[in-house]
């Protein structure tokens, strides 16, 4: 699969285009639903999202695009439901020039919902670029200008542009960087998160400030960049890094640092995409190829996985373990479509298979806080939340069609466990749910990042982790 970005610098991004719920508001309207990458738009016309459809929406940037980012824990609270919100996050840049590059260590502060806000800006910095053509979108945004999130960004140099990052469960400021120089890298940001917590508004240019700052190991022993890479959420420091040569790595931490075994993990014929550690099994993990495969090892054995399946007919760009259904890992592929396997089923995994983009698998993940939920994006400028646990309902239906007094006219080919579409990104990379923060979703694209919360998938959190489980796991 191609993961290249192009490389523009994004302190200038354009307003959101479009965002569309698959859960429209009853209210009056067309008959016809609008489907997102199949309808094309005539000459003049333009797609507005439903503000209804957010409890929130906004856009920001770090500067340069970026091909991969994560979310770091914090101390805030382990379930936050009430505005406003705070996160922090990690990105890697993929400038135009490889000493332009950067990892951006950030915190995005006054995310105040009012459930509801009519306009996502493009990005929270002063300098961005928002049409306002009419009054009414001049009075809108002085409205809202109270509730505007505030962007504290610190700049970190990095050798080359970075393909993936990643911070550990454990000790959420120790972060890994897969570089497009081959090399993989481990930080540690504590600093530069600690400046983070304790500063107020932030300081005139210091956001243009790249600090030099040496990583606590660079391993330059995979014969190719890569993509692949994932910290154990069930061993303090240990992780895992796979290449374009099909090589897998293990990092097994010491007191002071970390021994990576030379001798790689093989069993795939082609390209290592991704990585996914058991949720449950300290020693397992899993890996997915441009060979098709699946793959789940241990790491007591090099020689061969435990167990391997064909998962896809071209390559599998991307995986995600359930962590609250540990039986079930997602995956997605270069043809559009995700699937669902089931690893107790040994001989034929699969559970479920969606096509329904029409562009590449870019990142697939599950809710942390509903098993049955996950959210895929693509190349087809669309992301997607889907529900696996429902089904349609045809006298449901019925009676929907009968409040509205109109045909709805949905497409009969249009899968009930789609739940929501949000556009208005371009080319997006990466998604991750916030694991505090429920219904939170964070996307990167070629045009910056997304912060939403869609009013369709407030969840409630269970009081017992333990009885979630059983009930996913019959």
């Amino acid at each position: 699969m191609v993961r290249t970005i192009r490389k523009t610098k994004s302190k200038k991004t354009k307003k959101v285009e479009a965002s569309s719920s698959s859960n429209p508001a009853v209210a009056s309207g067309p008959a016809k639903v609008w489907q997102p990458g199949v309808d094309e738009l005539e000459d003049g016309e333009e797609l507005q999202f439903d503000p209804e459809a957010y409890n929130y929406l906004r856009g920001f940037s770090i500067g340069w695009s970026c091909l991969s980012f994560d979310v770091v824990r914090d101390q805030l609270g382990l379930v936050r439901s009430e505005f406003p919100h705070m996160f922090y996050g990690v990105a890697g840049t993929q400038a135009e020039k490889a000493p332009w590059n950067y990892i951006g260590i950030f915190k995005l502060s006054n995310i105040s919902g009012k459930k509801r806000e009519p306009i996502p800006a493009s990005a929270v910095d002063g300098d961005t670029d928002v049409d306002s053509d009419s009054s009414s979108d001049e009075e809108d945004e002085e409205i809202n200008e109270d509730t505007k999130p505030v962007l504290h960004l610190k700049k970190v140099a990095h050798a080359g542009g970075v393909n993936r990052i990643r911070s550990m469960t454990q000790k959420p400021h120790v972060c890994a960087t897969w570089g497009d120089t081959g090399h993989v890298q481990v930080w540690d940001l504590s600093s530069f998160l600690n400046s983070l917590a304790e500063s107020g508004a932030p300081a005139p240019k210091e956001d243009d400030i790249i600090h030099r700052h040496l990583p606590l190991k660079v391993f330059s022993g995979h014969k190719d960049e890569g993509y692949a890479l994932d910290w154990s959420p069930l061993v303090t420091g240990r992780l895992v890094s796979g290449d374009c040569k099909k090589c897998i790595h293990l990092w097994e931490p010491t007191p002071t640092n970390w021994n990576v075994d030379p001798n790689p993990y093989v069993g795939h014929t082609a390209s290592v995409e991704d990585l996914q550690w058991s949720p449950t099994e300290a020693d397992i993990f899993a890996s997915c190829s441009v060979d098709g495969t699946i793959a789940i090892w241990d790491v007591r054995e090099k020689n061969k996985p435990r167990m391997s399946f064909k998962a896809h007919e071209t390559d599998v760009n991307v995986i995600s373990w359930n962590r609250l259904a540990s039986c079930m890992i997602a995956s997605g592929c270069d043809d559009g479509s995700f699937s669902v396997h089931d690893l107790r089923q040994i001989q034929d995994p699969l559970a479920a298979h969606f096509k329904y983009h029409k562009k590449a698998i870019t990142s697939i993940e599950w809710s942390p806080h509903e098993a049955s939920s996950l959210a895929v994006t693509s190349e087809d400028h669309q992301l997607t939340i889907w529900d696996l646990s429902l089904e349609r309902d045809a006298e449901e239906e019925a009676e929907f069609r009968v409040k509205m007094k109109e045909q709805a006219n949905a497409p009969e080919d249009l899968p009930p466990q789609l739940l929501f579409v949000h556009q208005g990104q371009r080319d997006l990379k990466e998604l991750h749910w916030h694991p505090q923060i429920p219904s939170m979703i964070i996307s990167t694209a070629i045009d910056g990042f997304n912060v939403l919360m869609p009013s369709n998938i407030d969840t409630t959190i269970p009081g017992n982790t333990d009885a979630t489980m059983a009930s996913a796991e019959p």
